[in-house]
């Protein structure tokens, strides 16, 4: 799981251009400090993504908890980083106008770790239902879980809404679920 250096970063050039399209003073504080330090990270990495991703192995086994806080804001790619930073920007515009900053951020925090300790119960679990260790292995990286479990506070904030998914009509609150299956169907890893 290693970065590929020098290279053009278009996905990162795209995510300045939205944000410049929305404008800085459109964008509250905490996520705009959110996006910042996605940012950040992704030129200025804390270490190589294989010593920050979080696995059963690493996270549980080797009790290397560090990586529980680190995997959250590091990205695989400039596209990685793109996708997951365009819909923490949109939750983020949404979900901390309502919530308030200081409460959107106890939020943020509380789900980038949990998020790497779900992660890791279900790997683990796997280990234990299909008896296959290699599962201890997986390790992630990204902003995607917390973005999963924000859009499910933002449906339970914004309720009735539509949303389309892979063109189907479905309700926002069912919506979060059929794309994360479609998610894991399109992109396994």
């Amino acid at each position: 799981m290693q970065r590929r250096q020098g290279r053009v970063n278009a996905g990162l050039l795209l995510l300045l251009y939205q944000i410049s399209q929305v404008g800085l003073q459109n964008i509250p504080s905490v996520t705009l400090g959110v996006l910042a330090l996605n940012i950040f990270l992704f030129l200025n990495p804390v270490r190589p993504l294989s010593e920050v991703c979080i696995s059963v192995h690493e996270g549980f086994y080797r009790r290397n908890w560090q990586r529980l806080l680190l995997s959250p804001v590091h990205h695989a790619d400039d596209w990685h980083l793109y996708y997951n930073m365009i819909s923490m920007l949109w939750k983020g515009i949404m979900l901390e106008r309502k919530l308030k900053s200081i409460w959107f951020a106890y939020i943020i925090a509380v789900f980038s770790v949990l998020i790497g300790v779900v992660y890791m119960v279900l790997e683990f679990m796997l280990v234990k239902i299909l008896d296959d260790p290699s599962y201890e292995m997986n390790c992630a990286v990204g902003f995607s879980g917390v973005l999963f479990a924000l859009k499910v506070l933002n449906n339970h904030y914004n309720p009735g809404r539509v949303s389309s998914v892979l063109g189907l009509q479905i309700s926002s609150k069912y919506a979060c679920w059929v794309e994360l299956v479609a998610i894991h169907l399109i992109s396994p890893g």
